[in-house]
């Protein structure tokens, strides 16, 4: 995390909180999930110039949930198997209903 570059992310990736007082360092797994879920290419980039590949790689694998796709983006992005993820896992071993 550097101090002098502070990631430059569209408001609308955090329309439910407060973007002008949020800590990027403080609350560093919220936005980076929040970036993989919503963000676009230049907002990944962004997020990975400014947290790094083992810090990102932390937060996602660690997540509660993330959507299948996010998942296999993250997959993409940072070179590792869709069962390093605990969310993906617990998603596996608590399978829903049939759908028909």
């Amino acid at each position: 995390m550097q101090a002098n570059h502070i990631p430059q992310f569209n408001k609308r990736l955090f329309w439910d909180v407060n973007f002008d007082t949020l800590d990027y360092d403080k609350k560093a797994a919220f936005v980076i999930e929040r970036v993989f879920v919503r963000g676009d290419v230049p907002d990944i980039r962004n997020c990975r110039r400014y947290y790094g590949d083992e810090k990102i790689r932390e937060a996602l694998t660690n997540a509660k949930w993330l959507p299948l796709q996010t998942i296999y983006l993250a997959c993409a992005v940072l070179s590792n198997e869709l069962t390093d993820y605990k969310c993906y896992n617990t998603a596996r071993s608590n399978p829903g209903h049939w759908t028909y």
